[in-house]
């Protein structure tokens, strides 16, 4: 028998989903078959699998050391070179700077020295992640970033912090702002609604005025900065967040990206590739307001992140307005 203390990164989850992390290459089939057998007991007692639990709690494994251990992979960290920037951290929540040209996680095998893989060594270097101690609970991103986009992104470094930031950005008590540089001039403020569904066999989407079938409603309101030269300096707030939102809106609207592959303008972006060496699109998510964060991280509410442009942006800027203007 094999007996767990829930620890405060391992309380507020049910149980069922504590034990499928507890033993990761275990069906939930098999959970529950535990579970009715009376092999697995919350508190001395039989357990359901939907008990919510708290830090203090006692789990009863009635299972031999050869199951469990066949049931049980063990976590590793991997060596990662840092790239990011520290823009904040406390306890519970850090936000880092993430350079373009960077996954934000892997989308296979082969993907190493991702965001995450960065993250996670950084606090292991810090003694603030230990696989080994750590029975389910793994540091998670909450936010993520294309490829080729810089800017902030949030990570939760305990349970608390993962489960309170993404409670914020689901309930958009964590308002989003980028700033692009687009073709064309912008004079005015103003805001997209449109529906954005996947290109079947692309890595982009398409924009349509109606929902359709898979279309998912998406909101941009943008504010012009600068403009000069044909070009606009944009401030980008994003009321909902969807893959490649702002650069589909800002392409439907007749003013793409400068230095975007998929929606930008090819003639543009060789231009801007020749006169500064610009290899990924002119989007960075500058700033992060925590305008209305409520439950255990209450303490962020009013609480502003801003991370400044990366050095070739910066230079894009001051070369098409003569100065810094965000």
């Amino acid at each position: 028998m094999k007996e767990i203390r829930i620890t405060k990164n391992e309380e507020n989850q049910r149980l069922d989903k504590f034990l499928l992390k507890y033993m990761n290459k275990a069906s939930k089939a098999f959970i529950y078959k535990m579970l009715r057998k009376k092999r697995i007991k919350y508190n001395g007692k039989k357990a359901e699998g939907n008990e919510l639990l708290q830090s203090g709690d006692a789990l009863s494994l009635y299972l031999s050391e050869e199951t469990l251990a066949s049931f049980m992979e063990e976590k590793a960290i991997a060596a990662a070179e840092r790239h990011f920037a520290v823009i904040y951290e406390d306890d519970d929540v850090l936000a880092v700077g993430k350079p373009a040209g960077l996954l934000t996680h892997p989308k296979n095998s082969e993907d190493k020295d991702t965001l995450i893989d960065q993250v996670l060594y950084y606090l292991y270097q810090k003694g603030q992640y230990a696989p080994s101690m750590e029975s389910s609970f793994t540091p998670a991103l909450c936010n993520r970033l294309d490829r080729n986009t810089s800017g902030i992104v949030l990570a939760g470094k305990t349970l608390k912090g993962v489960q309170g930031l993404n409670a914020a950005i689901r309930n958009r008590q964590v308002d989003k702002y980028y700033l692009t540089l687009v073709v064309g001039e912008v004079k005015e403020s103003g805001e997209i609604t449109a529906f954005l569904s996947k290109e079947e066999g692309k890595n982009q989407v398409r924009i349509s005025k109606e929902a359709g079938v898979d279309g998912k409603k998406s909101i941009t309101r943008y504010r012009p900065l600068a403009y000069n030269d044909g070009y606009t300096l944009l401030e980008i707030q994003l009321v909902t967040g969807k893959t490649h939102q702002i650069r589909a809106h800002m392409q439907a609207m007749g003013h793409p990206v400068v230095g975007d592959r998929k929606y930008g303008d090819t003639a543009v972006n060789i231009e801007f590739r020749q006169r500064f060496g610009l290899s990924n699109q002119f989007l960075h998510g500058a700033r992060l307001v925590f305008s209305d964060v409520q439950g255990a991280l209450g303490y962020l509410k009013g609480k502003t992140l801003s991370a400044p442009l990366p050095k070739v942006l910066q230079q894009i800027e001051e070369d098409i307005f003569g100065e810094s203007v965000e």
